[in-house]
């Protein structure tokens, strides 16, 4: 049995050709639909404690990012729009037809709610409701950049420099990149590693990085007079750096104008450090 298989019992494992790239979901369930997108340093895999629960109630599809796990690597584009978070979004707005759904709920981890929260932006018809995981909007860490972003969030700023001098040093130390807590599932774990492996996904994640310093400005930017429509909640850890920096739920309110939420005891990484009680806070907001 595979790690996958493992870790997701009962659902199916597919790749979708959309019009930019080729994405790996795995899907179960009936009911109202959800999307589950993942964070760096991470694949899919991250939702393996909360999506077969989740699907006791919800038809789920589980996706990897253009450019991370089992999806393909598009190239990099014009100022890296290959992996601007509107391309990414693109790529799961089909991924969701493709399984018949034209309207659907979306819970983004980390990059995932960047994706999602871009999504909302450009297929307002499209997303239902969203919540976002340890996130503030990408434009206000950048405006201005705070010195506490800076020191807790160093990576963003290591990722984003030219290629392939970032690449490279996740070559080096990915079996210590991809160590944390005891919270992680070894097979989980095993496939944050086994992906990253990969100099191709490597080269994904930091231009998925690039892209947020580059079009994905110039895209919010065009946008700041517009608001998420749908419903849209923050979860966030109160042990994490956000929780500290930033008034989450006001930050939240500038760019969204149904906006919910609340700090849970765990750090940054919510599905797996403390999946019970995030599970208990998506299915309250998604019924």
């Amino acid at each position: 049995m595979s790690a996958l298989a493992s870790l997701f019992p009962g659902f199916t494992e597919q790749h979708i050709a959309t019009s930019g790239a080729t994405i790996h979901t795995l899907s179960a369930g009936s009911g109202p639909p959800v999307l589950l997108l993942h964070g760096f340093p991470q694949t899919l895999a991250e939702w393996h404690p909360i999506a077969p629960r989740l699907a006791e109630d919800f038809t789920v599809i589980a996706a990897d990012l253009r450019g991370y796990g089992d999806s393909s690597k598009p190239p990099d584009g014009e100022n890296h729009a290959g992996y601007s978070k509107r391309a990414t979004a693109q790529d799961q707005v089909e991924v969701m037809r493709h399984f018949g759904f034209d309207r659907f709920a979306l819970v983004g981890h980390d990059r995932g709610g960047r994706v999602g929260h871009r999504m909302a932006l450009d297929h307002p018809k499209a997303v239902s409701k969203l919540a976002v995981l340890d996130i503030v909007p990408t434009y206000k860490l950048f405006h201005p950049v705070k010195r506490e972003f800076a020191s807790a969030y160093y990576h963003w700023f290591l990722l984003i420099q030219p290629a392939p001098w970032p690449e490279s040093i996740i070559a080096r130390i990915i079996d210590l990149f991809e160590t944390r807590a005891g919270y992680v599932d070894p097979a989980a774990r095993g496939e944050y590693i086994r992906c990253f492996r990969d100099p191709a996904t490597a080269h994904g994640a930091c231009e998925d990085y690039r892209a947020s310093v580059s079009i994905d400005m110039e895209h919010d930017e065009s946008d700041m007079d517009r608001k998420v429509a749908c419903p849209l909640l923050a979860l966030w850890g109160a042990h994490a750096p956000m929780h500290g920096m930033y008034d989450v739920l006001d930050t939240w309110r500038e760019r969204a104008s149904n906006v919910s939420g609340k700090a849970l005891p765990a750090g940054h990484f919510l599905p797996e450090e403390l999946p019970d009680q995030t599970l208990a806070e998506l299915r309250a907001f998604l019924r």
